[in-house]
């Protein structure tokens, strides 16, 4: 079980709350794959803590859905499976377009500003050929909008599915850059809907955006 040394460490938060971040972002990369067996005790010295936060970090991983404990045996990664996608996408999408609906209310000259600076860093690594770095910019555009939605509801829901959903991204991203590119177009039509103030045509345009483009 190949574990990363050269990783940063959270500041002034408890052990548990510790190996819970990174190992969370380690299932989520990829670092830690799926099906791959964790062993507690290795994890405790790779984070430099005792065995116990690991044990509760990887039960509150179990909650999430991210790894699977059998009593007395073993802890592995949870699999996931392309196929399983839609059934993410499918609820994530719906929490988006409601978020474009009630931001519109909210936005002002400056949030239009930062989106528009997103989706100019989101094209620029799409030509650049840096996927990953793409989905970070991606990602950060649309929080901005579930920010400005203004509903803890809609954030907690969403950032539960993004787990799984950055988890595929991360997996299985091999989008032709003529797909991502539509991302960028998509990404402006939003922000004029939302400079507009047309919740409809924000709502909208934030559905097909957020589905999954094959």
């Amino acid at each position: 079980m190949p574990i990363p040394t050269n990783y940063s460490s959270p500041l002034r938060i408890s052990a548990k709350d510790r190996a819970l971040a990174q190992l969370q972002k380690w299932i989520i990369e990829g670092t830690l794959q799926p099906g791959e067996k964790l062993i507690d005790g290795e994890l405790a010295d790779a984070l430099g803590v005792s065995r116990t936060p690991i044990r509760e970090a990887l039960q509150l991983l179990e909650v999430q859905g991210l790894v699977q404990m059998l009593p007395s045996k073993e802890t592995r990664v949870t699999m996931i499976e392309e196929e399983d996608m839609p059934k993410l996408y499918a609820p994530l999408v719906a929490l988006h377009a409601l978020a474009a609906e009630l931001a519109v209310p909210h936005i002002q000259p400056e949030h239009i500003t930062r989106l528009s600076e997103l989706n100019a860093q989101f094209a620029k690594c799409i030509q650049e050929n840096k996927p990953y770095e793409a989905l970070e910019y991606d990602e950060e555009f649309h929080n901005v909008i579930l920010e400005l939605a203004d509903n803890a509801y809609i954030q907690s829901f969403t950032s539960s599915l993004q787990m799984h959903i950055r988890r595929y991204k991360y997996l299985f991203i091999k989008r032709p850059a003529s797909i991502a590119q539509v991302g960028v177009k998509e990404h402006q039509a939003i922000i004029d809907a939302l400079e507009a103030r047309d919740a409809e045509a924000a709502s909208l345009m934030m559905k097909k955006n957020v589905s999954i483009h094959t």
